[in-house]
């Protein structure tokens, strides 16, 4: 990235100073950590990269003719399968409130330990993770990467720079690959891609998350969190003085500097910091933060630099948490030598957890109790009713009925309300006033029904029920609408 010169003129002091606007931004060189977070990173990279590319190969037995697979976005038949859910379009609700759970439970998580989310579960973090286990398997570690780097390209760097990006193309198609495999049965799917047989839009996707991953993880990096993503900048107005953050120290740590420098200053009865200057905690950062200076929008939260100020303390016998999980509060109460106090449950993480609550009740609700069955009436709009030769008064309705079972069904439409004769237009099998209709598996069937009384209401619009009952007896879905008699 070049500079952007500053034009010169006075600065508020009346000094004129000449200048980039901003330091042109460095290749970050990430270094190999050991220690408590980086292992709960590999748990977490672990866990969701298996979860991601193995999850649609899990089979899931839902009957006959119904798809095998666990998680499936079935486009075709819009539907969407997950496990024993099956969602339909018009029940779009349940992805509203997942999508509100999600957003509140990040609140949460920020409210608890500020971005925590950035740091270990991000899909950016993940997958920018496993790049650089990559590229340090390959090339080796920070300083072997920057020496050569900085020396002339010779057949050794191409050779390492070529097997590396092969290796992060090849992450970067199968992981473009195993998202069009939810959208469509992932065995018969790889078949058909090997064969060169599936669509064209599977291409085309499979295409489109290659090269995004492999730009954002192999070479954006740090770079999409500082610049692209408006995570850092939502949660500064969302985070309080009690949410842990990874801090340093300050009072404890300064002033920095090296160890046979401390022992000089402290026979001279000066004070010297715990911290020793050896920059490890900065080179471990994978987005190239100094924790020392203070709250960063780069700092993700990731804890590596924690593993590593540990590591350093242990070795010089010092002790350890120099840089920790900790609250604006308890580091200035440590400098005061008060002792830490955390408040996790506060108004905002109570409400947090509430509306969760709250918004996961109601969706439970909603699907166990749910209907497999719908029924939805449309009243003609022009006329809103004819009378007939003979006196009588008729009225016209679309009836629509799904059927969200994997099978077929048959149903006895009845109508309360209104003493009336009931006749579906074009039904097999009608029965007087219950005439019967069939609907096959995962469908829906529209109808036409002519609702017709001798004996004029006495309101221009009459409330109607109309009712499909099953095989049963008992009632599979109604719904309500009005019967017209006259202009109101």
């Amino acid at each position: 990235m070049s500079q952007i010169e500053l034009n010169t003129g006075p600065s508020f002091d009346g000094e004129v100073v000449e200048g980039p606007f901003y330091e042109a931004a460095k290749k970050v060189y990430p270094r190999h950590v050991s220690g408590f977070f980086r292992q709960v990173k590999w748990a977490v990279l672990v866990v969701a990269l298996s979860i991601y590319y193995l999850l649609p190969f899990v089979r899931w037995n839902r009957g006959p003719e119904q798809p095998s697979q666990a998680v499936l976005v079935d486009l075709a038949h819009r539907r969407f399968y997950f496990f024993w859910i099956e969602i339909w379009p018009q029940e779009v609700y349940y992805f509203t409130g997942l999508l509100i759970i999600a957003a509140l439970m990040l609140f949460l998580m920020n409210a608890l330990a500020g971005r925590i989310w950035c740091g270990y579960m991000c899909p950016q973090t993940v997958w920018t993770d496993l790049f650089l286990t990559v590229e340090r398997w390959i090339e080796g570690d920070r300083r072997e990467r920057m020496l050569r780097d900085a020396a002339p390209h010779r057949f050794d760097w191409w050779r390492l720079k070529i097997g590396k990006h092969s290796v992060w193309l090849i992450i970067a198609w199968w992981t473009g690959g195993a998202w069009v495999l939810y959208f469509a049965d992932a065995p018969q799917l790889v078949v058909s891609l090997l064969t060169f047989q599936a669509p064209f839009v599977a291409y085309g996707a499979i295409g489109v998350l290659t090269l995004t991953t492999y730009v954002f993880a192999g070479f954006m990096r740090e770079q999409v969190c500082l610049y692209m993503c408006p995570w850092p900048r939502i949660q500064a107005s969302l985070i309080d003085e009690h949410a842990l953050n990874v801090s340093y120290q300050y009072d404890r740590g300064e002033p920095r500097m090296s160890l046979k420098k401390a022992k000089f200053a402290q026979a001279d009865g000066q004070k010297a910091g715990d911290c020793i200057d050896c920059t490890y905690c900065v080179e471990v950062c994978p987005t190239g933060v100094d924790i020392r200076k203070g709250p960063s929008l780069g700092c993700i939260q990731c804890g590596l630099c924690i593993d590593a100020c540990d590591s350093v303390m242990d070795k010089i016998n010092r002790p350890t948490r120099l840089i920790a999980y900790n609250t604006d509060v308890n580091i200035k109460r440590h400098s005061q030598g008060l002792p830490p106090v955390y408040r996790l449950i506060r108004p905002r993480t109570v409400l947090y957890s509430a509306v969760i609550a709250v918004v996961g009740s109601v969706m439970l609700y909603a699907l166990t109790s749910r209907s497999n069955t719908a029924l939805a009436a449309i009243h003609d709009r022009n006329p809103l009713f004819v009378r007939t030769s003979d006196g009588s008064i008729r009225n016209g309705y679309e009836l629509r009925i799904a059927n969200k079972a994997p099978r077929t069904r048959r149903f006895r439409l009845e109508l309360t309300g209104l003493g009336g004769k009931i006749e579906v237009v074009g039904a097999d099998g009608a029965d007087g006033n219950a005439p019967s209709l069939e609907v096959g598996p995962d469908q829906t069937r529209e109808v036409r029904v002519l609702v017709t009384t001798s004996t004029a209401p006495g309101a221009a619009a009459t409330p109607v029920t109309f009712r499909i009952v099953g095989s049963d007896d008992n009632v599979a879905a109604e719904t309500k609408d009005f019967f017209r008699s006259g202009s109101q």
